[in-house]
Order: structure tokens, then sequence, then C-alpha cells
């Protein structure tokens, strides 16, 4: 998650210099969106879920995802069935009209090529907030398809909230403008795997079992992904692999839902 230090404004509701609203208000325009968005989404994409049962509805979560488009974060936020933050380039902020209305839809800023200790601490307070964050750990679209290094900064922002991770994997989506373009309907596929939660060594080498945790983690997501798609992590065998500092969460998730491939209700 490559960031810096910025100065959050006071002004924006998912600041650290305030405290946070209350989910209803701070939420009901992303609901009213999501509502909208699924049915853009009926139209433009042929969409296929997997494992939306994985979700936990309630608590503390890190929802991760590749970054392929910039449909991403749009599409992953609808699907999931609950109030969702985002953390989101402070570029998109300062578009005219729209930087509004990615305020207004959950989302706060992070500054890109840098430590952004600022969103680090906007990102713990949601969390301690019992509420979900979504973010690319990669911090920027892949020009590839797949994935690329990606920052540690999900790995120190998991383990100062102790927050369980959710990774969601996308494939599809980069084609979206294209297809757009010809009046085609794109086939985008979403794959949610099962939450984990990082567990420390006690290591004084603090920097390098960050490391290893964001390694771990993208691991994970790209076992979600065609051989295609994994780029950096690419050739890695989840099956072999040692997890020392990463391992399942046994948290509370919905029991009424049947594993299946599907759209999701509502779309």
């Amino acid at each position: 998650m490559q960031t810096s230090a910025p100065t959050v404004s006071s002004r924006h509701p998912l600041s650290t210099e305030q405290p946070l609203q209350e989910p209803h208000v701070r939420f009901g325009f992303q609901r009213f969106a999501r509502r909208v968005l699924k049915a853009l989404f009926r139209a433009l994409l042929r969409l296929t879920v997997v494992g939306i049962e994985n979700v936990p509805r309630q608590g503390r979560l890190i929802v991760i995802m590749n970054h392929l488009s910039f449909l991403d974060p749009i599409l992953v936020s609808a699907l999931m069935p609950r109030d969702i933050a985002i953390m989101s380039k402070i570029e998109n902020f300062q578009i005219p009209v729209l930087g509004k209305v990615v305020e207004w839809y959950g989302s706060f800023p992070v500054r890109r090529g840098e430590l952004d200790m600022a969103a680090i601490r906007t990102s713990v307070q949601v969390l301690e907030g019992e509420l979900a964050l979504l973010l690319a750990p990669e911090g920027t679209r892949s020009k590839t398809g797949g994935l690329q290094t990606a920052f540690d900064g999900m790995a120190m922002i998991a383990t100062r909230a102790h927050t369980p991770v959710l990774p969601v994997a996308m494939t599809g989506n980069e084609s979206f403008p294209s297809q757009l373009k010809r009046l085609r309907r794109t086939q985008v596929t979403v794959r949610i795997g099962e939450p984990f939660v990082f567990q420390s060594q006690g290591t004084a080498k603090r920097r390098e079992e960050l490391a290893r945790m964001t390694q771990e983690a993208m691991v994970r997501l790209a076992a979600l992904l065609p051989e295609s798609y994994r780029g950096e992590y690419a050739g890695y065998e989840t099956d072999s692999m040692t997890f020392a500092l990463s391992v399942p969460w046994h948290g509370p998730r919905p029991t009424d839902v049947q594993h299946s491939v599907r759209e999701p209700k509502g779309l």
C-alpha cells in the first residue's frame, strides 16, 4: 500500500482529526449507490461470484483485492453484504464533483508512493469501530494484469488493529472499457477466499516480519487467480508453502448461504 504522511483534512468524515460519524450517516449514500450500481452491473457485466459465504457480516475486517481497473473498488464494495470504507488515492478527491462523490461513497484519501501514516491511522480507526476496510495492497493498477509486488502497509494495519483479512480476486474486469466501446457485456469473475489472520512471532526484526506477512497474504490472494494473473506471486503453491505468520480465521460467518458459483442476490 504505497503511501506517505499527508494531513487528512479534519472536514473529511473518516478523518483521524475527529470522531467517526455513525455508520448510518457515513454509509447512507453508499447503501443507496450500491443499489444503483447493482442495476448497472446487471446491464454491463456477466458476473460470476464465488465464495460470498466467506464474508463475515460484522466485526472489523480488511478486504484486499487485486487491482486491474478503475472498476475494481466499485465492484467489490457493491458486492459486499455490508458497509465498507475504501482507501482511495488522493488524486480522486481532487477531481471536481467526482471527488465529493468518492468521499460520500465512504472513501478516504491515501498518498501513493510513500508510507502515509495519516491513512494508516485512519484505517486503524475505521477498524477499531468494528467496520470493514477495502484496499489494494499493490497500491496501483497492474498494467500487465498480473499481481505486482505489494507494499507492507496492509500488514501493518492488520496487526495494529488485530483484524482478519479477506482476499478477493477478480478477472475479466480489465476488459471492461474495450467491451463497453463495443457495446458488449464483460465477463467478470470474482472469487472470495477464506479469511485469515496474521500471527506475529515476536521477532525484533519488525520490518522483515511485515514483509513476510505481506508475501503470505499475496500468495493467498494469488491462489484465487488463474496462473496468468499471479504475476510476482506465480510459482507459489499454497498446499506446500509454510504459512508461518498467517492462519485461517474461524470467527463467526453466516451459515445459511450454500457454497456455490452464482450471481449474488440482487444482481
